[in-house]
């Protein structure tokens, strides 16, 4: 586990570490928070922010392009196909950060960033693979947004992603842990 204090120098760092991504994604703060890395009360706090965040930053999307700031989304993102999408959207990306954490901390931006721009071709969803940015586009009328009444199918998505690819990461730290002599 780490220690309290890990947070508040993970900002003063510039070395990736979990504590560094987990505070950009709700569904990595979730993760991080079952593997014991975060508190209960600091996922909460950074899932709350990023939520926020996100509302912010398409009100403010809106507000350059002369659209009106509130504009509840009427892009049907619903089914099978979709949600399939999107967990497995999310499912590449935790692997590509957790992954990428251990083998190359240095690239999380330019992997993260890769993922995402290749995962908006690859699948149906145009992977939202964040629920804040699900929830602040659910704010937009643009060809990016989703319905309000489709949101709660896509964070679930999201999450069972998320928990299957966490889950396929502790599959492979037991394989390491395991062929590891001594």
């Amino acid at each position: 586990m780490k220690s309290p204090n890990a947070s508040r120098s993970c900002w003063r760092n510039s070395d990736a570490s979990v504590a560094q991504v987990v505070r950009r994604i709700p569904r990595d703060c979730a993760a991080a928070r079952l593997r014991g890395e975060i508190g209960t009360r600091e996922a909460l706090a950074y899932v709350g922010v990023q939520v926020i965040a996100a509302i912010v930053g398409v009100l403010l999307a809106h507000a350059m392009f002369g659209l009106p700031l509130v504009q509840p989304g009427i892009h049907a993102r619903t089914g099978m196909a979709q949600w399939l999408s999107e967990g497995v959207a999310t499912f590449g990306l935790v692997l590509t950060i957790l992954l990428g954490l251990r083998h190359r901390p240095a690239a999380i931006p330019a992997l993260v960033a890769s993922y995402i721009f290749a995962a908006y071709w690859f699948t149906a969803s145009t992977s939202f693979a964040n629920p804040a940015v699900t929830i602040a586009r659910s704010l937009t009328q643009t060809f990016a947004g989703i319905r309000p009444d489709d949101v709660a199918a896509f964070v679930l998505a999201q999450l069972v992603g998320a928990a299957i690819g966490l889950w396929v990461v502790e599959l492979f730290d037991a394989r390491v842990r395991s062929s590891e002599p001594g």
